[in-house]
């Protein structure tokens, strides 16, 4: 495995290894991506081997440049206002934290859509994954850089902590912008429905198209799974998990060991003046924004939980965000995460 800072020559040499058939980490401004051609069924399959993913979970294909969305995406079956809608998304919204689920064509490999007829697409903003998306094939599906149903990397030593050998080369280029995975979108079925919220929140598709539905509650088992991210446990930390309301964490006593990640300072030390703490008493606290900004919170969220589980805790008591904006997607990856 090659661990390469981020440069004209990495990129070059992970697009070689892409285009023949290896696997490589990348940055996107969501977490890091595990990325393979998205035409070559062998190397797609390694992806499902690699991260222990189940085969009836659909693969995310990242893109460098909207013109490569009809060559992949069937827009043949969607009526006018539809195709409409979609082309608004990308003009306003990519390069980002959005994908769209679209009726597929032929080129792309039913085992990257997991035999579905449809697939999930989107052009990160990020221009390191663009340029290696260029390079490569101008197709590359990515779901992110871990065992599958873990914590999501958003930095190249958790990749390389996580995935270690079973993979070609990992490209470092720091700190995920955001730090939550894209918000998927399902432009297929007759009604438009958010199937997993992320990174683009629902307010800023609502502002361009109208309302949409939430379709994200946890699926409950393989024919629901239209969608990365479904299955109702996921996106877990190895140390036991549990996520609380605001005025349910300030309640929870400390065990010897617990780690304490509340949304804000005020909320953080609302519990220390409810539980009477001294310094020495203390458990391991950490908070997701001190001002309790939500892009801030859902950068930081599984940075400090790959750091909370590198501790050793004997388990983490979490706090819920405010629901609105990336809050709905930062809530979804900690009701997924507990167990």
């Amino acid at each position: 495995m090659q661990f390469l800072l981020i440069s004209t020559q990495s990129l070059f040499r992970a697009a070689e290894i892409i285009r023949g058939g290896g696997l490589a980490a990348f940055p996107t401004e969501t977490v890091y991506g595990l990325g393979a051609d998205a035409f070559n069924p062998a190397a797609l399959a390694r992806v499902f081997e690699v991260k222990g993913r189940p085969r009836f979970d659909p693969l995310i294909i990242h893109i460098a440049e909207t013109e490569t969305l009809e060559k992949i995406a069937d827009f043949s079956a969607l009526g006018t206002e539809r195709v409409k809608k979609i082309h608004l998304l990308a003009e306003k919204l990519w390069p980002g934290p959005l994908s769209l689920v679209l009726p597929k064509r032929e080129s792309i490999p039913p085992i990257a859509t997991s035999g579905l007829p449809t697939l999930a697409v989107r052009l990160p903003d990020h221009p390191a994954a663009k340029q290696l998306i260029s390079l490569s094939t101008g197709a590359v599906a990515a779901p992110s850089a871990n065992p599958f149903g873990c914590l999501s990397p958003t930095r190249a030593e958790h990749v390389r902590d996580l995935l270690g050998e079973k993979i070609d080369i990992i490209l470092d280029g720091g700190s995920c912008r955001i730090g939550l995975e894209s918000t998927v979108l399902d432009m297929s079925s007759a009604d438009i429905r958010i199937l997993r919220p992320g990174g683009t929140p629902k307010e800023a598709i609502e502002e361009l198209i109208g309302n949409v539905l939430d379709a994200s509650a946890a699926g409950k088992g393989a024919e629901a799974i239209v969608s990365p991210g479904m299955l109702e446990s996921h996106y877990a930390p190895a140390t036991p998990f549990l996520a609380y309301t605001r005025e349910a964490i300030i309640k929870q006593s400390a065990e010897a060991g617990s780690a304490f990640v509340f949304f804000d300072g005020e909320s953080r030390d609302a519990y220390f003046t409810a539980q009477k703490y001294i310094a020495a008493d203390k458990p391991v606290i950490r908070v997701l924004s001190e001002a309790g900004n939500l892009h801030e919170a859902a950068a930081a969220l599984f940075e400090i939980l790959h750091e909370l589980d590198k501790l050793k805790v004997r388990r983490i008591i979490a706090q819920f965000a405010p629901e609105d904006g990336l809050g709905a997607a930062i809530n979804d990856r900690l009701r997924r995460a507990q167990h």
